[in-house]
């Protein structure tokens, strides 16, 4: 056995129709097993509160041991992971292939699964993940919803905290009257002949619940970018990935989430359609977590392993056009310089830094600051009561970074972008860059917005 695993990291499906996946005693043993090994690395201090919280316990212990600690005092552990996969892909040398076999990511969720099998999941927070049955709500009195969910309503918010236990001052997504669908239906979007990628190229956007209900402008603007580099586009939607109910362990809905989508966009990949998911969380579902998720067992198996194998993140997209095929002359060099942060989602689709890299095939682009560090937000996770001053806290290195980037572009009367490809960490950086600084209320862009911005294409709205 080594030290350390030096082989690629490797997850195993998760066998949660099994009833054992659910056994108290069978998961507190394992949460004793993994979180012993941990105790004795402690590599992930830095990455999110779980690993304080747990080295804390351990270390208040009579012992300093784990064994001296109660089970029940796991709790808090567990609650602070956001299923980032930071730990799982960057940072542990015990995940599998290793024959230690640590994922604690998929740990943390057989703990919230077991939870949720037993109701202990509040009301409040179920109804929250329902993205689509509250977007389809929200549409038809957006102007309403967003008055009413904005951190200046001081009316309001305070209701909300009490009655969804949502922090007053963590910033909420804004919804649109329209959705991203509806738009693409009746918004058609000239495709560039003369471009290098024309007549190579197809996609299927996955619009997902983020760009569907909430920043429809997003998903105009990156089609608009794809069709000047000759790409055709189609806009399909058939559910949200999942991905708010995974991280609150309701896999089964997760599940027939996969079943759904990967049947909806099996006929496109028959037709030689690419699968580009917009936001890099949902990217990572399609790729990642479904096909752990589905048994091979499962009628839908096969498609949705298809569809993770046909799946881009939208940033990865771009970048392979202009290695396999080029890209459309005419961008231009950014005005100033780049606080780029990398969403913890895209780093762990394990694809490398594609934002970073496709701002840089813009001409005299050099001035992009990468930030490899956790927004802090963490899904749902940020916005809640006692979470967010502790997001703000895992995320103050990021906030940090971006003022001080905005800053010195300040005093050399240039402008500066602050950009993430999450579009909550990108207004959660927004919201620590201003607890740092109240004169700076930096504007967040999507790097595919940055990029599309040297080609002259602009969003209507002036916000991510």
């Amino acid at each position: 056995m080594t030290e350390g695993s030096l082989a690629a990291p490797m997850r195993h499906p998760l066998d949660w129709q099994n009833p054992d996946f659910y056994d108290d005693a069978k998961l507190d043993a394992e949460l004793r097993r993994v979180f012993d090994i941990c105790h004795g690395c402690r590599r992930c201090f830095n990455l999110c509160d779980s690993f304080p919280r747990l080295f804390d316990l351990i270390d208040q212990s009579p012992s300093g041991e784990l064994h001296d600690v109660a089970s029940k005092d796991f709790a808090p552990v567990v609650e602070a992971c956001t299923l980032c996969d930071m730990c799982f892909m960057t940072k542990c040398p015990y995940v599998p292939p290793h024959p230690f076999n640590l994922d604690f990511p998929h740990l943390m969720l057989r703990y919230r699964a077991t939870e949720y099998k037993k109701g202990e999941v509040a009301f409040s927070d179920r109804e929250l993940t329902k993205t689509d049955r509250n977007g389809e709500i929200a549409k038809h009195v957006a102007p309403i919803a967003n008055w009413a969910t904005s951190t200046d309503n001081h009316f309001t918010r305070p209701v909300l905290e009490v009655a969804a236990d949502i922090h007053r001052q963590a910033a909420l997504p804004r919804y649109a009257s329209e959705t991203f669908v509806a738009r693409a239906a009746h918004e058609s979007v000239a495709i560039n002949r003369e471009a290098p990628a024309y007549g190579q190229r197809k996609a299927a956007l996955y619009a997902t619940c983020s760009m569907n209900y909430n920043d429809p402008e997003m998903g105009l603007l990156a089609r608009a970018l794809l069709a000047r580099n000759g790409v055709e586009t189609e806009v399909v939607y058939p559910s949200c990935c999942g991905m708010p109910q995974l991280e609150q362990g309701n896999i089964a809905q997760v599940a027939a989430n996969a079943r759904k989508v990967a049947g909806a966009f099996a006929p496109w990949i028959e037709k030689g359609y690419d699968i580009i998911a917009l936001v890099p969380s949902c990217a990572l579902m399609l790729k990642s977590e479904w096909p752990l998720l589905v048994p091979k067992s499962d009628p839908a198996y096969e498609a949705v392993t298809k569809l993770s194998k046909s799946t881009f993140d939208l940033s990865e997209y771009i970048v392979d056009i202009a290695k396999k095929n080029g890209l459309a002359p005419g961008a231009q060099s950014l005005p100033g310089p780049v606080a780029l942060h990398l969403a913890c989602h895209a780093r762990a689709q394990n694809m490398g830094a594609k934002a970073a890299e496709m701002l840089k095939l813009l001409p005299q682009s050099e001035d992009v600051t990468v930030i490899e560090r956790c927004s802090g937000h963490g899904g749902s996770w940020g916005i809640k009561r006692e979470n967010f001053p502790v997001a703000l806290k895992t995320g103050k290195p990021v906030a940090t970074k971006a003022a001080e980037i905005l800053k010195n572009a300040e005093e050399k009367h240039k402008p500066a972008f602050v950009a993430s490809e999450c579009p909550l960490a990108a207004a959660h950086i927004a919201q620590g860059v201003e607890r740092l600084d109240a004169k700076q209320k930096p504007r967040t862009w999507h790097p595919v917005e940055i990029f599309a911005l040297a080609y002259g294409i602009e969003r209507k709205n002036g916000t991510v």
